[in-house]
């Protein structure tokens, strides 16, 4: 999804950053994957309330392709193999199996309104819900 005024989505970037601080680390990455916007490829007897967990560690998977629309690769299930193939908008978040120190992706923040009048710097004087804020995670 390219827009003139946004750009690209941050998240392929993101979980490219995240996967390969964590193979550098040693960790194994993991991904929590939303099934019903991934149909077709995921194997159903592994989704569990809409959601499915899986390894791409480089040890765990085949053929790995982290690109800025789809996630792929081939992986075994149960002894069976499987052509995983998602869409990158389908990760809800990449953790570290290890430490659990990860990356969790909300919706993508909506464009800014480019008919809105500059506050010149000044506090919104709306409710406090009315502009995002940024809150320091440790």
């Amino acid at each position: 999804m390219t827009n003139a005024t946004t750009g690209t989505s941050q998240r392929p970037y993101l979980i490219r950053a995240m996967h390969e601080w964590m193979t550098d680390n040693g960790y194994t990455p993991h991904i929590i994957v939303e099934a019903a916007r991934a149909p077709g490829t995921l194997p159903p007897e592994h989704v569990h309330d809409g959601k499915i967990v899986l390894n791409v560690g480089y040890a765990a998977t085949r053929n790995l392709l982290l690109g800025n629309e789809r996630i792929e690769f081939e992986a075994r299930f149960g002894g069976v193999p499987r052509r995983i193939d998602l869409p990158v908008e389908s990760v809800l978040c990449i953790y570290a199996r290890e430490t659990g120190q990860g990356m969790i992706f909300g919706g993508e923040a909506p464009p800014p309104d480019p008919t809105a009048p500059d506050s010149g710097g000044a506090p919104p004087s709306g409710p406090a819900g009315d502009r995002p804020k940024l809150t320091v995670v440790k």
